[in-house]
């Protein structure tokens, strides 16, 4: 069987009820449901939460709410991984093997069911632990600065100020939308940032993290602007 996971802890604190806040018209957990059912790669779409209002709200746009996650499992300290082995070992409980599952993050609004399909072709096409959405840095690492404890600039790596940005290697970074894998692979705590895995790369368009209200503000900016881009399209 495989799983799609979408974590949705109640109890965010930057941004109250960040699971379910609206974003451009609907509760931004829904944009990750929608998209993992029309990928059509999931034997069943549930939400891990702790909490009833949201459990409910999932189940209205097509997730499954099989359980309620349990308290210790449900604080600030608690990984995602830890998330997920739990929602397989629940599964595998049951007698219900889960042979790869994913975790899509319940704040990814530009989530796409192409990439979540993508990034489950190149898993079960390889020998590899992990598929999950990347993106590139829209300025070169390499040239990163630092404000010192004068409050003056330095450059971390003073060797690479001269290059030529083309001579610099393209770096990436996790562009936390969705992280597929195999279920022992999540069973066993592998690691995800390493040779284990392959990259979905997301043109940077698609990628904006939501971790505060500017974050917010700026994703639904974006959204909006797509939004109207496609109209102007059709």
């Amino acid at each position: 069987m495989k799983l799609c996971v979408i974590p949705a802890r109640g109890g965010s604190k930057r941004i109250s009820k960040k699971n379910i806040r609206d974003f451009c018209g609907k509760p931004i957990i829904a944009y990750s449901i929608e998209a993992a059912l029309a990928s059509s790669c999931f034997d069943k779409v549930i939400v891990s939460t702790d909490e009833k209002e949201i459990a409910a709200i999932a189940c209205e746009y097509g997730a499954e709410a099989p359980f309620i996650r349990p308290k210790e499992l449900s604080d600030d300290y608690t990984g995602t991984n830890e998330v997920i082995k739990h929602a397989i070992n629940w599964y595998q409980e049951k007698h219900e093997i889960i042979s790869f599952a994913c975790c899509i993050y319940a704040t990814a609004p530009f989530v796409r069911a192409e990439y979540i399909v993508e990034g489950y072709e190149k898993l079960s096409s390889s020998n590899k632990s992990f598929a999950f959405s990347v993106t590139s840095f829209p300025f070169p690492v390499q040239r990163a600065i630092r404000i010192n404890a004068n409050n003056e600039i330095e450059a971390i790596w003073p060797e690479n100020v001269l290059k030529r940005s083309q001579d610099l290697e393209e770096a990436y970074h996790d562009a936390g939308q969705f992280y597929w894998g195999r279920s022992e692979a999540f069973i066993k705590d592998e690691l995800l940032f390493s040779k284990v895995s392959v990259p979905v790369i997301l043109p940077r368009h698609l990628v904006q993290d939501i971790d505060t209200l500017e974050d917010w503000c700026r994703a639904e900016l974006m959204y909006q602007a797509m939004q109207l881009k496609n109209k102007e399209k059709s």
